[in-house]
């Protein structure tokens, strides 16, 4: 058996912020004022908050170093252009539209590319990007490979596209009814899995036979480009920098929540090598999120985004982070907890569908399960399951995804492995008790992305 080496986190620590210890009690009422809903927690009632690794990461030094050195100026900030040299030097794309975040990007990219009765194919949804393809008028369709819908498949890019399903939608709708296939790094919805590089060269290749765009989702294209080092045959011995612009280089262009990768609380980008696309995408952002060179962002964000885009292509780093995700999900498999394998990039995803087999997923066990964690430690996770699949915008009906999954999120640079330690032990210790756990129902439904406000009570 093949025996993983100790790692250490590449940094020291110089600040801390305190953290508040609450009891069962204290969680109970919270959780209950809460809708049960995590997203609905006020973040001083959580103790290891494993939401999201979105904007919840430690910036360096140097990037604090950054903050100070930010040029306000409304137009022409220097700040900007010191983004747009990290976004050419590091992923390659030529044109750069700044945007407060990811769904910034993706809200404009729709609106530019996508036009009524158009379907746009991707490697498995993801929750803000199918909404606004949806809201322009197309039609997400999975193209994934089977393997990403078993949890416990151990197939190692189970973020590939199949390319016969991608050839039957070519050929269903014909090429001018797909705008851009989206092509995730990683999948998120999946468990933080990888596409292999093999695979995006083909996808490459057939879309450039039928004239058909890559739009890269790349907001954790550094993790997908660790993973490709460590896992498939032919490229050990290349730096992540090299993988990472190999792989944007087989796209045409790019949405970025630089929120994840690039290890900024705030900020995103659209990258486009089209100049006609980016033309009109630079004129979008000066309606939706501010002028083209800056984007919604202050200049101190794009400083420090700028530096954190050229951290996160960095080994050290990056053999740490994923290190902590595996030593986290090792601890759980050791102790028999059903969760998504492999272990994924970002976070652990417990496969709530098994653990709590006696709850219908009308009754929402993904939910449920993310609150009885909280409630046994502080520990705040997110459901992803039939909650976050929503509903079909013609039937009204809800989405019955195969995945019903809690992520254990982790931010970067932020926890210790001693937390690690105490979120695997309340993940076992509601494992074990997971017969008296009984299911929700939803007692108030918004009209868009659910998950985020949605409110449950239990079940009588």
């Amino acid at each position: 058996m093949k025996t993983r080496k100790s790692w250490a986190e590449p940094f020291k620590i110089k600040m801390v912020e305190l953290i508040k210890m609450t009891t069962p009690k204290q969680r109970l009422k919270a959780i209950r004022e809460a809708g049960y809903n995590t997203f609905l927690l006020k973040s001083e009632d959580v103790y290891i908050d494993l939401l999201t690794d979105s904007g919840t990461s430690a910036m360096s030094d140097q990037q604090w170093a950054g903050m100070m050195l930010g040029d306000e100026a409304y137009a022409g900030s220097r700040n900007f252009y010191h983004l747009e040299k990290a976004v050419q030097e590091t992923y390659g794309y030529k044109y750069l539209v700044p945007t407060h975040q990811g769904r910034g990007a993706e809200h404009i990219i729709s609106k530019v590319l996508i036009k009524k009765g158009d379907v746009i194919p991707g490697n498995m949804y993801f929750t803000t990007t199918r909404l606004h393809q949806e809201l322009a008028g197309g039609t997400f369709v999975d193209v994934i490979v089977d393997e990403a819908h078993d949890p416990q498949s151990d197939f190692p890019f189970k973020g590939n596209i199949d390319l016969q399903k991608l050839e039957d939608v070519i050929k269903k709708y014909g090429p001018k009814r797909i705008p851009y296939v989206s092509m995730a790094t990683t999948v998120n919805m999946a468990g933080g899995q990888p596409i292999s590089m093999e695979n995006l060269k083909t996808v490459r290749q057939l879309t450039q036979k039928h004239n058909i765009r890559i739009i890269h989702d790349m907001t954790r294209v550094a993790e997908n480009a660790y993973f490709i080092k460590e896992r498939e045959k032919g490229y050990r011995n290349r730096s992540i920098a090299s993988l990472v612009k190999e792989i944007c280089s087989y796209t045409d262009g790019a949405t970025m929540s630089a929120k994840k990768d690039a290890l900024v609380n705030i900020g995103g980008f659209l990258a486009l090598n089209d100049w006609n696309t980016f033309e009109e995408a630079r004129n979008m952002v000066v309606i939706y999120e501010g002028l083209h060179t800056y984007g919604g962002l202050a200049g101190r964000d794009m400083e420090a985004m700028s530096i954190g885009i050229r951290e996160s292509v960095d080994y050290d780093h990056m053999h740490a982070r994923i290190g902590q995700v595996l030593y986290l999900g090792d601890k759980l498999v050791e102790a028999g907890v059903p969760v998504v394998h492999p272990i994924g990039s970002h976070g652990v995803f417990l496969d709530a569908r098994t653990i709590l087999d006696h709850i219908p997923q009308d009754n929402y066990p993904a939910q449920t399960l993310a609150a009885e964690l909280y409630i046994n430690s502080g520990v705040r996770s997110m459901e992803r399951g039939i909650v976050s699949a929503g509903r079909n915008p013609k039937t009204g009906k809800n989405y019955y995804p195969k995945l019903e999954l809690v992520r254990l999120t982790i931010p970067r640079r932020v926890y210790t492995q001693a937390h690690m330690d105490v979120v695997a032990e309340s993940v076992i210790e509601v494992f074990e008790n997971r017969k008296k756990i009984k299911g929700l129902r939803m007692i108030y439904e918004p009209r868009y992305l659910r998950f985020f406000q949605a409110r449950f009570a239990p079940l009588k």
